[in-house]
């Protein structure tokens, strides 16, 4: 095969696994002439070569939810694009359930498990920062989701993908002053925590001071819809008084809307809302909720190619995907 595709076997070898190494145009020609000549890899015999399980981990880490999932639904949109690329790259998915409190991160180096990490969801971002540090000290392969500005500097392995949650959180704002609301409340955590959050937070406080507005009302909530709950009944209990929402989470957000016609605010006729995340609930919230929308399908497929691209021994530089807003009708438009 290699005589017909004009290129040396080990060039084959790569273009078979699907090595970032190789041309878009070679590996192209070389998976033809396989076709043609029936050829078909031999996973087992080629990892044993490379002493590799040629398997790729994907850990969950859990959430809080109002079901027995524990998984948040913003995960699992991202868990079929980064099935999909697993596959196209030649890699397959090993899927588990992970406690912040167990050893995850010894587990898999010791036990040759896979060859790389995928990281989702993470807690406390303190905590945690500490077993991803470990993970790069031991020489570990991983790509994780998270805060990009918030990446310690992990030697040359591990990559952060994410959104930018800055700019994400400034537009949510913004399009509510353009709305014609002028005191928002920022419901979510907003330390160093919860970086992602406290990202959103500084793009809300943002658009407001360029708007010549107060700073945002802020009350602490984790992502579920129960947080979002407690946190408009605690502002609302302490006499503040706002027009406007913006949610670190589509959970957040939605168990805020629940708190809202409780206390007799409609939305958003006195308090216009949005959330972040665009969880597929959010189209069927009453009235629809406007949310920010992360790229689920291209971070999927970066994680993977992260990863692949550490075990070829090749750059794997994290990057920040840009957000977009969907407007619907939680916020008073159209």
């Amino acid at each position: 095969m290699a005589h017909l595709a004009g290129v040396s076997q080990p060039t084959v070898s790569r273009a078979l696994s699907g090595s970032p190494m190789v041309s878009e145009a070679t590996r192209k020609r070389i998976e033809a002439i396989a076709h043609q000549l029936n050829y078909k890899v031999d996973k087992a015999a080629s990892s044993l070569r490379k002493r590799r399980s040629d398997t790729i981990a994907l850990l969950f880490f859990e959430d809080p939810t109002a079901d027995e999932s524990l998984i948040n639904p913003f995960f699992v949109a991202m868990l079929g694009s980064i099935t999909r690329a697993a596959k196209r790259a030649g890699y397959d998915l090993l899927v588990s359930f992970q406690q912040l409190s167990d050893d995850w991160h010894k587990d898999f180096e010791d036990s040759h498990k896979a060859d790389g990490l995928i990281l989702l969801g993470y807690g406390d971002w303190e905590t945690y920062r500490e077993r991803v540090t470990q993970l790069s000290a031991q020489g570990t392969h991983f790509a994780r989701w998270g805060s990009v500005e918030a990446a310690p500097a992990l030697k040359r392995l591990g990559t952060t993908i994410g959104s930018d949650n800055r700019s994400g959180g400034q537009m949510a704002a913004a399009h509510l002053i353009r709305l014609g609301r002028r005191r928002i409340a920022f419901l979510g955590h907003a330390s160093s925590h919860y970086p992602e959050f406290l990202a959103r937070f500084e793009g809300v406080a943002a658009a407001l001071a360029e708007a010549g507005l107060p700073p945002p009302l802020q009350a602490d909530a984790i992502t579920t819809e129960e947080a979002g709950s407690a946190a408009i009944h605690a502002i609302l209990d302490s006499g503040e008084r706002f027009d406007a929402i913006v949610a670190a989470s589509d959970l957040i957000a939605i168990g805020a809307m629940r708190a809202l016609e409780e206390r007799g605010l409609a939305v958003p006729a006195d308090v216009a809302v949005t959330g972040f995340d665009d969880i597929p609930a959010a189209a069927s919230t009453r009235p629809p909720l406007t949310t920010v929308v992360q790229d689920t399908q291209r971070a999927g497929q970066m994680l993977v190619d992260a990863v692949r691209a550490q075990l070829e021994g090749l750059p794997a530089p994290g990057a920040m995907l840009p957000t977009r807003l969907v407007v619907r009708r939680s916020c008073g438009a159209g």
